[in-house]
């Protein structure tokens, strides 16, 4: 150690004893905008998109591949739940955290950032490294990844009231994780003054004045236990007072004040946190930053090739000031160095210049190279180059190489190429087509021929490109900030002629015509790709794929000021180039509707080593309607920083020219596209423009070369076509080469060929890996990573690797415990016979399964070569459905699984055989992904097979001997007859199984029931019908001999069936003791019944039935049955009418009524053959409702019943008709079981037959006359007509009762409208069109001879509809004031209105081609005299959208609709759910803040409240619709809307002057219901039906609930206590309650409109805001989740829909197809 470094070392460990200084802001982690990070949106409880980590972290025990960052100061390995349920608790938390401060933190209206991003940086890496060091010395930790998430100037949430304002303490903190393939560090870092609070209040103190401190450390979460309980994990916590809050960056534990590490987390064994133990303490010293010296064996082979780390810049890069003496860049590289050196002193040219290296101390080259001195306002940014054996240039990667040894023994540095860069040890950092050059100091990367690029990439000469990426940032427009959040950016360059089409998407309207004159943002890429003069080099020539380029743009005369950081991050595996854009900074207003004009223009670029400057003037004309036109200027100051090959020849370029030709802007509202397309060409800087004449087609762009060719020029006006590498062709015409195809690639072992257009790339297998050479795939040794347990051997193989556990011990490798003994489980048989595989050698990529530590099936399985994982049960059987593919998330096998079904429990049961030995050559049923049989099944002993159904009983005539071609049996078979679902559904009973002993009916090959059936378990037979209805007296007992059952014989008798049904009882065995019929010889009932064991006696009839009256009991005498009874009932005669048909002999499974001993009707019915069971009333009609399904629990009759359907009152006041008689031959109405309209009625007296809607009405053209085919009434009837929808909603009324007197349309047999149509009240008649639209001049009072309305109407003639062109040309015309000057573009219409095919700028020469729908073809604009030649019928790429509505069509069916910002969304409803693959957005309204909305069902229109125009709205719901404005005047901040249908009225709420208010649906007849007594109105409803208003106040200090009748009277509150923010009002008509969800008091809560039954639906609410209630359900908007909930009326389930864009959502509403 030299005696310099010895004075250095005692100083500094005499700093480090003596004064330690915490750490500064300056000095944490570099982080912003600047380093690619990522910024949290603003708000009090945020969290970010899932970042999915590039390698997985290991937190405590567990890897886990995604992080979340939220506003409160953790980051979590999981979603996290709303801020309620952990912000104001204590640790442990029940999810997985990381908190360096949790609190509640707001960073809403610009309180603060939030930051965060993944990185690979080396020197992010180092430095971590060293920090680990410093903590854990022993430690052996080599980080290879980092993940820095910054709170910067964030605050506490704060409830301002009128007596507090802000405290404006802000505290600012970082936290760093770096790990590797095993372990993860945390470091938790706090500068000086970045703590001013401690702690937050909660938000539901209820003014009590408390403060929670911090939580700061780690909990794992919830732990799953057992199967499905879950218990507290481990946790660890930093703090527990505002002492031990303070104490974080006033003390330290790894020597810095500020500074805290802690092992979080490690692959094989961790139990908890284990903290750093060298602390330091804060002391009150002159802030003097430590010296940093290397280690004397210390050689940075890791550094980077240039200078300075991207990660360790300014944040602040978009200012073009000289830098400063004292700038914190020079200032840490100052620090870094040794006594005597400074690497980056500004020289004695001017501050901010680098110094020029002693040629004395370099190499030859350098000596005859210098390097060009940077200029004074350059900001310079490096690219690391990374050293590690990955694939070239992976998307979004960084490429790091090694730097030379430096020595500090002198005081100049000089090379020392002990560790040089060569091509042998980094060619894979060049493109796979370029070549290494190997020189002196290094080695450096060359382009092939037929490519250009820095070498590092390159693409194919002439061939078209793409660049793809987001634009972020916020843009002040007018003094209006504009967010711009991650949106689109698509650029298209057709190379070959320098043009670039740049197209950004999702622009909102005021930036978007704001930013038309910013055409440098896509100038950058027409820099990259011009057209290049000879002695020229495009961007993309000298910059590569990556690079940064900061522009800073100035508009004059405002002074507005904009800051554009384009971030290049290479090529994604297309081959298209990644440009991130982001602005920040204010531009000039520019009204609606103006264009923007830019005349060709030259720049001149400045190049030095990494580095490329310009700076220019240009002007833009802005012509608009309102100014008129006024011309504007703006300056650009930029330079770009890239990766330079220091070590090999330069270009020698200094200086060059790009020249912009033509310049293209424009903002399409309709699409909010904005737009820009430049011309350029670079040459060198002032070789003079030649004459037109003279120069090369080449290179004006007048040549006829394809898109992907190269215009090769030769002497004078000569030229070539080339196609671009990649393709083939006559340079006229190119096509992509498929080089995987055609076996040109380049991809060896192991790789497969992807192609791109013009190129391909090679990919790895799995288990594979890019080698030394970035080409060549190598096996990947996992076994270096020590996978398996310490007790098993690992065996890498080719793609994959082994683990198998060492003698005396047993598992599955990754886990091995000693053998006790026992015997090995069929796991462990099952692995081991895999692993030993074939002669003892495994078979290479097979798949192993997993056993635990007791040796069973791990639940999870997973295949180690193709990455796919799946879930087992206890035999190891795949679990249908649980597969999961590479790279997606695993299934939860700990859950639950569905029930095995009978296909599965089938096969496992044959499989699992005696003692689980399945039988040998038995059949084994297949079973499909869903456990469902497959439809063939083969046996696979003796090679048959067949075709099943959904049982897996065999389909008849499906069999195939093996060896034959087997049957289709995915086509429909025959249907199955009656005795095959008789004999399938007994078969099927029991869960699939049947029951043992029971009958199975005989069926022959054509499915009919075999004439002879016998019973296998008892042995008797018997002979059955074709219905398998046994014979009478066919029944033989076993051991006899049968009956020849295919001669004819008798039918049995009722009675002969009633009895032997009962002798062969239950599954042929009688029940005892119980009754059995007599019948005489004849097969009849005999006169008198007796009971062989109770004794009793009656009289039937010849029915059987009990005669009322005649039963006697034992001992006492009989009654002669002989003797006439009373007269028959109506319930005997209908029983007795029934059984007489057919001949005396019933129906067989028809059904019986049952009458009681009076001979009524018994109150339950029930159907002896199906089972079923329903309540009847006196006359024998069903009651609806009442019916139950065989085997479920029947109705209580006796229980009075529900009220009586619309249709069972019709019938009923029918049948009863005049004093309880029916009108004879009248019409009766049939009703269901539920008491609704049958879909067919049928006049019984005249054989009419119809087709009827819901409410009975007659479905137009349904009527057949009698003896015709009937109508299937059942099958969808055309959807209504307008004159049927329009009839039936004014027939429905006000609760279904039509208004009296008011008008019903008259519809024809078609559904449409009568042509002539009459008010039925006052008498006036009158003349429609096809629309009901009254025809003017028709109309005849009552009384007066009314007109012939089917004579024609003498139209008089109409001009045709104005087309595109002519509608565009008014429009602009009206924005010219009717004046065009020559410089105006006016569309030119031919004389049909169609676009011209050539279209140019007022009179002058600036002219373009347009297809026939006006949009422009791209490369066709001109300058020239000619005008250019044009096509009519080109069809390119689209530039300029047709119009388009407003309206989006919905869907059909129950819509919710919602209310977001600048859109009202569309959400289907299916039944009760809510149907989110199907949203979409209804009406998009840029510019409006959308609050209140609500639905009138009878014209199906939307009204809304626009909060930022002031105005009340409404659209039709039909296609194509438009918009309309109501009410634009005295309107403040509406709110609340609410439609009432029946009086087609409007309410709604003003929430700035604090009053109610009411006007027609059309605006009209507007007045003031109330302005009193109202501080907060928000949410309004009203309840049409009853004609009441309700509103709620959420006035802080005493919110309430009101309601009064529709025309203001009888206001009175109806909840005033127990509420807090009463948001969301919505009324239930099912309970008729009104409903409200309350903000503050987190409830959802229910009362009747008299103030009692108040009741709570749900208490644990998020930020409800609005609310409507639909069936059983409510549907809310919630502020937390920015999404709508939905609650079942139950509280029993919960849904909720998430919009993808995410912003809060207002009011919303139910449209229902109909009015309810």
């Amino acid at each position: 150690m030299t005696w310099g470094k010895t004075t250095l070392f005692f100083l500094q460990l005499f700093w480090t004893v003596h004064h330690v200084t915490a750490i500064h802001r300056h000095d944490i982690y570099p982080y912003g905008m600047f380093y690619g990070d990522v910024t949290l949106q603003e708000g009090d409880d945020e969290t970010s998109e899932v970042i999915t980590l590039t390698k997985p972290m290991y937190f405590y025990e567990a890897s886990f591949t995604i992080l979340y960052v939220a506003t409160n100061g953790i980051v979590s390995t999981q979603d996290l739940p709303m801020e309620k349920q952990y912000v104001d608790d204590g640790f442990p938390t029940d999810f997985p955290v990381i908190a360096p401060f949790l609190a509640d933190i707001d960073t809403s209206k610009g309180k603060g950032s939030i930051f965060y991003r993944q990185t690979e940086s080396p020197t992010v890496l180092k430095r971590a490294e060293a920090d680990v060091r410093r903590g854990f010395p022993d430690a052996t930790f080599t980080p290879t990844h980092a993940f820095i998430a910054t709170w910067e100037n964030v605050s506490a949430y704060e409830e301002l009231t009128r007596s507090s304002g802000p405290s404006n303490r802000i505290n600012t903190f970082q936290v760093v994780l770096a790990y590797n393939e095993k372990d993860t560090y945390a470091l938790f870092l706090y500068p000086e003054d970045g703590l001013q609070f401690f702690g937050t209040r909660p938000k539901e103190s209820y003014n009590v004045e408390i403060e929670l401190p911090a939580r700061v450390g780690f909990t794992r979460g919830e732990l799953s236990y057992f199967f499905f309980s879950r218990t507290e994990g481990p946790y660890y916590s930093v703090t527990s007072n505002e002492q031990s809050v303070k104490n974080l960056y006033q003390k330290g534990n790894i020597g810095e004040p500020g500074v805290w590490l802690f092992h979080v987390g490690n692959r094989y064994s961790f139990q908890n946190v284990v903290p750093a133990q060298h602390e330091a303490v804060l002391t009150k010293a002159p802030p003097v930053r430590d010296a940093v010296f290397p280690d004397e064996d210390y050689t940075d082979t890791d550094e980077d090739e240039y200078s300075i780390d991207p990660d360790f810049q300014e944040p602040t890069t978009t200012e073009f000031h000289e830098p400063e003496q004292d700038s914190s860049l020079l200032e840490r590289l100052n620090q870094e160095a040794p006594f005597g050196q400074s690497p980056l002193q500004p020289s004695v040219s001017g501050p901010g210049e680098f110094p020029h290296p002693d040629p004395r101390n370099l190499p030859p080259e350098d000596v005859t190279q210098p390097q060009r001195p940077l200029p004074k306002h350059a900001i310079l940014q490096v690219y690391p180059n990374r050293v590690k054996d990955v694939p070239p240039h992976p998307s979004g990667g960084q490429v790091f190489s090694v730097e030379e040894k430096v020595n500090f023994d002198s005081g100049v540095i000089h090379y020392s190429t002990d560790n040089k860069e060569t091509c042998e040890r980094f060619q894979q950092h060049c493109s796979q087509n370029a070549h290494c050059t190997d020189y002196s100091t290094g080695f450096c990367c060359h382009c092939n021929s037929g490519f250009y690029g820095n070498g590092r990439h390159c693409l194919p000469n002439g061939a078209p490109h793409r660049v793809n990426g987001k634009v972020r940032g916020t843009v002040l427009v007018g003094g209006t900030a504009v967010r711009l959040d991650s949106i689109d950016l698509h650029a298209y360059i057709v190379v070959g002629d320098g043009r670039a089409y740049t197209a950004i998407s999702e622009v909102p309207e005021p930036v978007g015509w704001a930013l038309m004159p910013v055409a440098p943002i896509g100038g950058l890429f027409g820099w990259l790709f011009a057209l290049q003069l000879p002695n020229s080099l495009n961007g993309f020539s000298i910059t590569g794929a990556e690079f940064t380029r900061r522009a800073d743009v100035t508009f004059y005369p405002g002074n507005q000021r904009l800051s554009i950081v384009q971030t290049a991050t290479g090529l994604d595996t297309q081959n298209y180039l990644n440009v991130d854009t982001h602005l920040q900074g204010s531009v000039p207003f520019i009204p609606p509707g103006a264009t923007v004009q830019m005349e060709p223009f030259k720049d001149t670029y400045q190049y030095y080593p990494s580095l490329i400057t310009s700076s220019s003037a240009r002007e833009f004309t802005i012509r608009s309607a309102e100014n008129g036109e006024e011309t504007l200027t703006f300056q650009v100051k930029q330079n770009i920083t890239y990766r330079d090959c220091s070590h090999g020849h330069r270009s020698g370029l200094e200086t060059q020219e790009l020249r912009m030709e033509r310049i293209f802007v424009m903002y399409v509202k309709e699409e909010h596209i904005l737009r820009y397309a430049i011309t350029n060409k670079i040459g060198p800087l002032g070789a003079g423009e030649p004459e037109p004449e003279n120069v090369n087609p080449c290179y004006s762009g007048n040549h006829d070369c394809d898109t992907t060719a190269q215009c090769v020029p030769g002497e004078g006006q000569l030229f070539s076509c080339q196609c671009a590498t990649g393709y083939s062709g006559d340079g006229h015409n190119c096509y992509d080469v498929d080089e995987c195809a055609e076996g040109l690639s380049s991809c060896g072992a192991h790789s497969h060929c992807v192609n791109l257009p013009g190129s391909h790339r090679c990919q790895c297998e799995s288990g594979f890996e890019f080698g030394f050479d970035g080409r060549t795939c190598q096996d990947v040794d996992e076994c270096r990573d020590q996978p398996c347990h310490a007790q098993a051997f690992c065996s890498n193989g080719p793609g994959s690797f082994q683990c198998q556990c060492q003698t005396g011990y047993h598992g599955d490798g990754f886990q091995c415990h000693p053998q006790n003994g026992r015997p090995k489980t069929h796991c462990e048989q099952h692995r081991d016979s895999l692993q030993s595989g074939n002669g003892g050698v495994p078979l290479v990529g097979g798949f192993i399964p997993q056993c635990d530590e007791e040796g069973q099936y791990r639940s999870q399985q997973c295949h180690g070569s193709t990455g796919h994982c799946w879930c087992v049960d206890s035999r190891g059987q795949e679990r249908a459905g649980t597969r999961t593919p590479p790279g997606t998330p695993r299934m939860n096998c700990d859950e639950p699984g569905r029930p095995k079904t009978n296909c599965e429990q089938h096969r496992d049961s044959l499989q699992s055989g005696n003692s689980g030995v399945s039988l040998v050559g038995g059949f084994i049923p297949q079973c499909d992904e869903e456990g469902q049989y497959r439809s063939q099944q083969c046996h696979g002993s003796t090679g048959h097979c067949w075709c099943v159904d959904s049982r897996g009983q065999e389909r008849a005539g499906t069999r195939t001997p093996p060896g034959t071609p087997t049957i289709n049996c995915d086509e429909p078979g025959r249907p199955k007859t009656h005795c095959e679902q008789h004999r399938d559904s007994i078969q099927s009973e029991s869960g699939g199984v049947p029951l043992v002993g029971a009958f199975i009916p005989q069926c022959d090959e054509e499915g009919q029931y075999r004439s002879q059936q016998c019973h296998g378990s008892t042995g008797r037979c018997w002979c059955v019908d074709s219905r398998g209805q046994e014979r009478a007296g066919t029944r033989t007992p076993p051991g006899t001999p049968t009956i020849n059952c295919d001669e004819p014989g008798r039918p049995k008798t009722h009675c002969e069936q009633n009895r032997d049904s009962l002798q062969s009882g239950n599954s042929g065995v009688p029940l005892v003791g119980g009754f059995i019929p007599q019948c005489d010889e004849e097969g009849q009932y005999r006169s008198q019944q007796c009971h062989g064991s109770t004794g009793h006696c009656w009289c039937v009839d010849s029915r059987g039935q009990e005669r009322a009256g005649t039963r006697t009991p034992p001992g006492t005498p009989t009654i002669n049955c002989d003797e006439p009874g009373r007269p028959k009932t109506h319930c005997e005669q209908h029983r007795e009418s029934l059984q007489s048909e057919s001949g005396g002999v019933p129906l067989v499974g028809g059904f019986l009524p049952q009458c009681d001993e009076e001979g009524q009707y018994r109150s339950q019915q029930c159907h002896g053959s199906t089972g079923h069971c329903w309540c009847v009333d006196s006359r024998g009609q069903e009651r609806a409702g009442t019916r139950t399904p065989p085997g479920t629990p029947r109705m209580n009759c006796d229980e009075a019943g529900r009220p009586k359907t619309h249709c069972e009152q019709n019938r009923d006041s029918l049948q009863s008709g005049n004093v309880g008689v029916p009108l004879v031959g009248g019409f009766i109405p049939q009703c269901d079981e539920e008491g609704q309209y049958r879909s067919q009625q049928c006049h019984g007296s005249t054989g009419h037959c119809w087709c009827v809607d819901s409410r009975g009405q007659e479905r137009a053209g349904t009527r057949t006359p009698p003896g015709t085919p009937t109508i299937n009434c059942d099958k969808p009837g055309r959807p209504k007509t307008h004159c049927e929808q329009h009839r039936d909603s004014l027939q429905s009324g006000n609760g279904g009762v039509p208004l009296v007197g008011g008008f019903i349309p008259q519809c024809d047999g078609e559904g449409q409208y009568r042509s002539q149509q009459c008010h039925g009240s006052t008498g006036h008649c009158w003349c429609v069109d096809s629309r009901g639209q009254e025809r003017a001049g028709t109309r005849t009072p009552p009384g007066t001879l009314r007109r012939n309305c089917d004579e024609p109407v003498i139209v008089p003639p109409t001009q045709r509809p104005e087309t595109v062109c002519e509608r565009w040309r008014a429009s602009l015309m009206q924005q010219y004031g009717g004046q065009p000057n020559s410089q105006h573009y006016l569309p030119q219409c031919d004389s049909s209105g169609e676009f011209n095919p050539v279209q140019c700028y007022g009179d002058s020469s600036y002219c373009w081609c347009v297809d026939r729908n006006g949009r422009e073809v791209p490369g066709t604009r001109s300058q020239n005299a000619v005008k250019p030649a044009c096509i009519p019928t080109v069809a390119p790429p689209t530039m300029r959208p047709l119009p388009r509505p407003d309206m989006t069509p919905p869907p059909a069916g129950t819509l919710l609709l919602y209310a977001q910002g600048q859109q009202i969304g569309v959400l289907p409803l299916n039944g009760t759910q809510m149907d989110k693959q199907r949203s979409s957005v209804l009406l998009a309204l840029h510019g409006s803040i959308v609050v209140g909305i609500d639905y009138d069902c009878r014209e199906r229109k939307v009204y809304w409240t626009d909060l930022a125009g002031r105005t009340i709205n409404r659209a039709s719901l039909e296609p194509g619709s438009e918009s309309e404005i109501i009410i634009n005047t005295a309107l403040m901040s509406p709110e609340g809307l609410a439609v009432d249908v029946a009086r087609r009225r409007l309410f709604w709420v003003d929430s700035t002057p604090d009053k109610i208010e009411t006007a027609n649906l059309d605006g009209s007849d507007r007045r003031v219901l109330f302005e009193k007594d109202l501080v907060n109105p928000r949410a309004i409803i009203v309840d049409s039906p009853t004609g009441t208003l309700y509103w709620t106040d959420w006035n802080r200090e005493a919110p309430k609930i009101e309601s009064s009748s529709v025309d203001g009277q009888n206001r009175r509150v109806l909840v005033q206590d127990g509420i807090g923010l009463p948001n969301a009002l919505a009324y239930d008509s099912t309970t008729r309650q009104v409903c409200w969800a309350d903000a503050g008091t987190k409830r959802l809560e229910c009362i009747s409109p008299n103030g009692t039954g108040r009741r709570v639906v749900q208490s644990n609410l998020n930020y409800p805001f609005s609310m409507v209630s639909f069936a059983n359900h409510y549907y809310y908007t919630d502020w937390r989740r920015d999404g709508v909930i939905a609650l079942s009326r139950d509280n029993q389930s919960t849904d909720e829909y998430l919009p993808d864009q995410r912003s809060h959502l207002y009011g919303i509403t139910v449209a229902p197809p109909h009015c309810l």
